[in-house]
């Protein structure tokens, strides 16, 4: 058999610029004990693909369930918090993509830099199964070539990822995702708490320092917030803290101690106790881990 490409092929990217692969992670059910918690990207998009099991994740101001077959995207800047442990493991695979300069959507709405989708956009999307199957294929070799780092790895898994994003792109307008509800009077002022925790969660902040900066009352704005998110300002600042931590520890080289007060804790004795107690394991083993426990769970 044969088949013809009937339609002239569009470049979907402005100013022909290629993405850029950055990563491609494998956490299997068993390491997801240890969860990322609350961070964000400056300057990349990722791109997740829930394998199997359920669990629930906290994305910009709300928690959302997911599943297997859900297919999760978060632009730059959209802090996110992967609420998973003992009785919630979960199967991924996740890509991250820079360099991204997309042309406005099919209804003319732009798109943020460094973004894949518009910022009104829902987060998550349901694939049907042979849609589960071409982003599970593509995940998959992608991820076992840069392991093996085999020859042309690099270039092919760039070709690779512009197949995917254009997926992506044609699936948006049709497949029904997780809509983002319009926000009600007190979620403007739970958004206006954790926009504040966000740009001061390095200070030492307290119920107390924040109502006084927003000239809220600490109980009020406790129980707006944690309506909202599911956490109260303070839960909501720990696993903000630590989610950075996180980020720290594998992309840079600075020590645990320097790490800590980056972050806004007053000593490494508070920080080793309380990344344990909530990752799972202490921050050195983490660091120690983590870029090698996908070779090891493969």
């Amino acid at each position: 058999a044969q088949h013809f490409v009937k339609r002239h092929v569009e470049n979907i990217f402005e100013q022909k610029k290629m993405p850029e692969l950055r990563y491609v992670s494998h956490i299997s059910r068993n390491a997801s004990r240890h969860p990322r918690l609350m961070h964000s990207h400056k300057d990349h998009t990722e791109i997740i693909l829930i394998c199997d099991g359920n669990s629930e994740f906290l994305i910009h101001n709300k928690k959302y369930p997911v599943k297997k077959g859900d297919l999760l995207i978060y632009n730059p800047g959209i802090i996110h918090d992967d609420v998973t442990g003992k009785d919630s493991e979960l199967e991924l695979y996740c890509a991250a993509i820079g360099n991204l300069d997309m042309k406005k959507t099919g209804n003319n709405t732009p798109i943020p830099e460094n973004g894949l989708i518009p910022e009104k956009a829902p987060f998550i999307y349901h694939t049907e199964e042979r849609e589960y199957d071409f982003f599970y294929n593509i995940f998959r070799l992608m991820f076992d070539m840069l392991r093996r780092e085999e020859t042309g790895a690099e270039s092919v898994s760039a070709y690779l990822i512009e197949a995917m994003i254009v997926r992506v792109m044609s699936m948006i307008d049709r497949i029904e995702g997780v809509a983002v509800e319009p926000m009600e009077n007190p979620s403007v002022i739970g958004m206006q708490i954790k926009e504040y925790i966000d740009e001061h969660y390095m200070e030492p902040l307290t119920l107390q320092s924040i109502g006084k900066e927003l000239h809220i009352s600490p109980y009020y704005l406790s129980h707006i917030f944690k309506d909202m998110s599911g956490y109260s300002p303070i839960q909501y600042l720990l696993r903000r803290r630590l989610g950075e931590a996180q980020n720290l520890l594998i992309s840079t080289d600075l020590s645990i101690t320097d790490i800590a007060g980056m972050v806004g804790f007053d000593t490494q004795s508070y920080f080793n106790a309380q990344f344990t107690k909530n990752v799972g394991i202490p921050p050195k083993k983490y660091r120690q881990n983590y870029l090698t426990k996908n070779e090891e769970e493969s």
